[in-house]
């Protein structure tokens, strides 16, 4: 596996990615704001791919790099790709690339009583990196309900 600063030619892969998760997040792959956020991290090189030698990408990450709060807007794992790493080789490229300290790492995702919660273990996922559940926010577009996971950077 390689992570990489993605590029233009990986905006397909982030849709191939967005249409595995569509049932947790809402829909994704036809709506022109997530085309057009995805292309504005490709333009900023605010994106990160997980790459192996298929065409396929195994997972994607956009943040906003913007100091002292850094934001992951989004972080997606292949399903075939889940529990074997990616996610958290993800989150460490950001780390090591952007994050500087003192600062926090923010991120917003499912709420405890949210059914993608437990399917996708994006809650257990952040508190094994060290994340805490902070404050509520607005509920997805699909209607589930969502939480801050918040990170100390020293």
């Amino acid at each position: 596996m390689i992570v990489r600063p993605a590029g233009k030619q990986d905006f397909h892969g982030f849709l191939g990615l967005a249409a595995q998760v569509e049932c947790w997040f809402g829909p994704m792959v036809e709506d022109l704001g997530f085309h057009h956020a995805v292309r504005k991290h490709l333009r900023r090189s605010t994106a990160i791919v997980a790459v192996s030698s298929g065409p396929e990408l195994l997972g994607g990450l956009l943040l906003a790099a913007k100091a002292p709060t850094y934001h992951v807007h989004w972080l997606v794992v292949s399903e075939q790709s889940r529990g074997k790493g990616v996610g958290r080789a993800l989150m460490a490229e950001m780390m090591r690339r952007f994050v500087r300290g003192p600062g926090t790492v923010e991120v917003v995702t499912f709420g405890a009583d949210h059914p993608g919660a437990s399917v996708s273990g994006a809650r257990v996922f952040y508190e094994r990196l060290g994340f805490a559940p902070a404050e509520a926010v607005a509920a997805g577009p699909e209607g589930g309900s969502r939480q801050v996971f918040r990170l100390a950077v020293t």
